[in-house]
């Protein structure tokens, strides 16, 4: 039978019969069942068990893992495959497609059976075509990336206030130029906003001497000349009518981000958020009087006392009135001073090492010198601020 040792988990039937056939003869000899399995090295219960099964005449194993009782029938999966060929398109989906079976009373079968069925017979969905990623739209040509050259405006919510703030940024500068608060969000505040802003920043007088040269016509979209670019994003009271009259009567060219695209105006969405997230007061404000006010002294400090990262760390009065550069310059030869200061007095210290108000660190060794004749020896040296480390 060419085994050697213990019986493998797996033999034929012929190994069986053979076994079983040495087990009978030593039986018949007078040994015990028990004996003559330890003698083979055919485990007992197993031998019973093969005892068994020859006499109902099946000592050949059955093929491992039983029947399986829960397949699909073969009609099924040929309903499954009729079904992604008439509703794939359609349904482009496996679990669609399970529920479509059902719906149609043709087959009632689960998702992944639906799944299984279609990956043996390399069948799948085509999934619907992406939209195109769309462009960002440059700022026109005549845009100069400086201050009152580009503004950027937004509508921001006040709940607690039940309030709406429209505020207008200077995008080069990031100056806050100006807020209206209302209830409404109508092109009657975008109108109010940008007067504000104009006469703060003394640019309504160039909006007069448009009008009084006859360059400005609200029938023609005439963007040659326009004083400065106002950038939005699509709300119904910037894309309005009487916003886009008024903007034109001042000679102000309008530019719209990408619809659902809040990144085209990360500007004023970034003001936004620090407004809310540096000054939390403001949420907690339920009167509106009360918001104006307090919006006027956080508008103040943001403007003048807060350094904006996106400016150079100055803050945005200092970008607007053209301070910024020499601040960052100034910034920038403190730096290199300090440098050279910093080098030129550890080089000192390291090349004389006894100047007075020199730390130093003396390594005595343990016991060599009592507590007074230390005391005494470093005060004879006049070494201020002297470390005393033992060592053994």
């Amino acid at each position: 039978m060419g085994l050697s040792g213990r019986v493998p988990h797996r033999v034929d039937a012929a190994t069986k019969t053979g076994l079983l056939e040495l087990l009978d003869g030593a039986v018949e000899q007078g040994w015990t069942v028990r004996d003559g399995c330890r003698a083979l090295g055919l485990g007992e219960v197993r031998a019973h068990r093969w005892l068994a099964r020859r006499a109902w005449g099946s000592l050949v194993d059955r093929l491992p893992g039983g029947g399986v009782v829960h397949k699909i029938l073969d009609e099924e999966a040929t309903e499954i495959l009729a079904l992604f060929e008439e509703w794939g398109e359609v349904d482009r989906s496996h679990r669609k497609l399970a529920h479509r079976g059902s719906y149609l009373h043709r087959v009632w079968v689960s998702p992944s059976t639906v799944r299984r069925v279609l990956f043996v017979a390399d069948k799948h969905f085509c999934p619907l075509p992406r939209p195109p990623r769309s462009a960002r739209r440059p700022f026109p040509e005549w845009a100069e990336y400086r201050p009152n050259s580009i503004w950027i405006y937004d509508t921001t919510h006040f709940p607690r206030a039940k309030m709406a703030v429209l505020i207008i940024l200077d995008l080069v500068s990031r100056k806050w130029l100006a807020e209206i608060v209302s209830v409404e969000e109508t092109s009657t505040q975008v109108e109010l906003a940008f007067t504000a802003a104009l006469e703060a920043e003394g640019l309504m007088e160039v909006v007069e001497a448009r009008h009084a040269d006859g360059r400005v016509d609200l029938g023609v979209d005439d963007d040659a000349r326009p004083i400065l670019l106002a950038v939005s994003d699509n709300g119904p009271q910037m894309i309005s009518g009487s916003t886009r009259e008024f903007l034109a009567m001042c000679a102000i060219a309008q530019h719209f981000g990408r619809p659902g695209t809040p990144t085209d105006q990360a500007w004023i969405e970034s003001l936004n958020g620090h407004l809310k997230a540096e000054y939390p007061h403001l949420l907690a404000i339920t009167d509106p009087a009360t918001l104006r006010a307090e919006l006027s002294v956080v508008r103040a400090h943001y403007n003048s006392v807060r350094l904006h990262a996106g400016v150079g760390y100055v803050t945005p009065d200092d970008e607007h009135e053209g301070r910024g550069e020499a601040i960052r310059k100034a910034r920038e030869a403190g730096l290199e001073a300090a440098r050279v200061t910093r080098l030129a007095r550890h080089r000192a210290e390291r090349e004389n090492p006894n100047q007075a108000g020199t730390r130093r660190c003396c390594l005595i060794p343990r016991g060599s010198l009592s507590q007074s004749q230390k005391h005494v020896s470093l005060c004879e040296k006049g070494v201020l601020g002297v470390v005393l480390r033992e060592f053994e």
